[in-house]
């Protein structure tokens, strides 16, 4: 077990293991008014004299950007560590696009680079999130970011991104006692690769915390935070109220042995765990601070007792649905508001569509086979939707690497956008043919077609073929139904 406070994130790039959240400078701000820059500022400086370095912000939460430029032109470019997240809309991105949000979160940050830039990803059958992410790494390259993140990727995705070449150093997910999605193959990933996960959630919006054991529940509506919230629902996701307050008597019990409190317990618990790199605990600056609470997720350890009384409790809890960044691409939306509606506006088309001759509509992915051979990546005549063989191509690029998995759920992704385009969903699909280059490839390729297709098991036949393109290990073709 890691005592130490600090660890290596990346070459060059050391943190606090407990970094500084500054989500709730958006719940502070949502009734319009701005939390006074300076004075927030002073409260990161109280966090850093105590040793906690190292802060976590986004683009949309709130004036958290503006502030950490006015903590770096008042306190020091280098006396924190500060990372930053965009979230662009998921709608079609241009080059452009993505180095002005680069810049306009250097000039709130007064900074001339980025520590760690963490990219978010709405809908992964839009084409758009691979070329943005493809573009941050030419402005890596150029100096304006120094290291890649993502946020709120699931296992398939990351995998996908590192086997392409895409150089980044950990993923920022939902992680605690009550979501342990991240502890099986997300974790199995991160080790193989070295990618460490910023954790947050582990205290839950509060709600593992003494000030909610033997309480009664509290009613989901807007008298809670917006962090309460979204917790709430997690605890309803994860088997209710009652079941909740049977993890926090163990959480009690543990917490009383070694004189700390309940949320320091859970935020250990998660720190240690394989493959996590830090734990996000969040801050009201100005209102509130934990400092000294803080201070002691470094004092103690748990013990057998300990982690054999919390594997029974959390044995009674129901599994988060899902993997790692789910809540928000599919239901159930574990989000404040329970959907993405102050997230997102609306969900556009992935690929562009043409109206052809005898009703027929054609969906086009612009990689360069499409204009070369003379097809369309799918066509739509009636309610049937048809999908041409497709491999793991963006573009001129080839995906995935040499892992057959990564370069089937590529592919798989466009055959869903392809299907989108033309009004259908992946529930509509009623056959697949997969070719694969390698034999010996076939049992990962079926689970993850098995993966994609749980629940929806349409006609399926598999065979090796010699695909033309030696990087490519796998082609499908689908058929819809709409």
């Amino acid at each position: 077990m890691n005592h130490s406070k600090y660890t290596e994130l990346a070459s060059g790039l050391s943190i606090c293991r407990a970094l500084t959240g500054l989500w709730q400078i958006a719940d502070m701000e949502r009734e319009g008014s701005k939390v006074n820059a300076k004075e927030a500022a002073e409260a990161m400086k109280s966090y850093v004299d105590a040793g906690f370095t190292s802060f976590d912000m986004a683009d949309h939460y709130g004036s958290s950007e503006e502030i950490a430029g006015v903590f770096r032109e008042t306190y020091g470019k280098n006396a924190a560590q500060l990372f930053t997240k965009w979230v662009p809309s998921p709608d079609r991105i241009t080059k452009d696009q993505v180095r002005k949000a680069v810049e306009l979160a250097l000039t709130r940050m007064n900074s001339d680079a980025i520590d760690l830039m963490q990219f978010h990803a709405w809908q992964y059958s839009h084409p758009s999130w691979v070329d943005s992410m493809f573009w941050l790494q030419e402005l890596k390259e150029e100096g304006l970011i120094k290291h890649l993140g993502l946020t709120n990727f699931d296992t398939a995705h990351l995998s996908i991104v590192l086997n392409s070449g895409i150089e980044v150093v950990s993923n920022q997910v939902c992680f605690s006692l009550l979501d342990q999605r991240a502890a099986g193959a997300m974790t199995e990933l991160c080790l193989k690769h070295h990618v460490k996960l910023l954790a947050f959630g582990t205290i839950a919006g509060g709600f593992l915390s003494e000030k909610w054991l033997g309480k009664p529940e509290p009613a989901l509506n807007a008298s809670l935070t917006w962090s309460q919230m979204k917790y709430k629902r997690f605890i309803d996701a994860a088997g209710g109220w009652k079941q909740f307050q049977n993890l926090l008597q163990t959480l009690d019990q543990i917490a009383k042995k070694h004189q700390v409190g309940i949320a320091t317990v859970a935020s250990h618990f998660i720190m240690n765990q394989p493959a996590v790199g830090g734990v996000i605990i969040g801050a009201r600056l100005g209102q509130s601070a934990h400092i000294e609470e803080n201070q002691k997720l470094f004092s103690f350890q748990l013990d057998q007792e300990d982690q054999t009384l919390l594997k029974s409790s959390l044995a009674g809890l129901i599994a988060i649905p899902g993997d790692c960044g789910d809540e928000y691409r599919k239901a159930p939306f574990l989000t404040a508001s329970g959907d993405l509606s102050h997230h997102v506006a609306s969900f556009p088309a992935p690929y562009p569509t043409r109206e052809g001759s005898d009703g027929l509509t054609k969906a086009l992915s612009g990689t360069i086979w499409e204009d070369i051979a003379g097809f369309s990546r799918a066509v739509k005549k009636g309610n049937r939707i048809l999908v041409s063989g497709t491999t793991a191509t963006h573009g001129s690029r080839a995906m995935g690497g040499n892992d057959p998995g990564a370069q089937t759920h590529f592919i798989l992704d466009k055959i869903e956008g392809a299907i989108q385009s033309l009004g259908g969903r992946m529930e509509d699909v009623v056959r697949t043919r997969i070719f694969i280059r390698n034999t010996d490839q076939w049992e990962s390729v079926s689970r993850t077609h098995g993966q994609r297709f749980a629940g929806i098991q349409p006609a399926n036949t598999m065979v090796r073929a010699d695909l033309i393109g030696e990087e490519y290990l796998v082609e499908i073709e689908a058929e819809a139904v709409v």
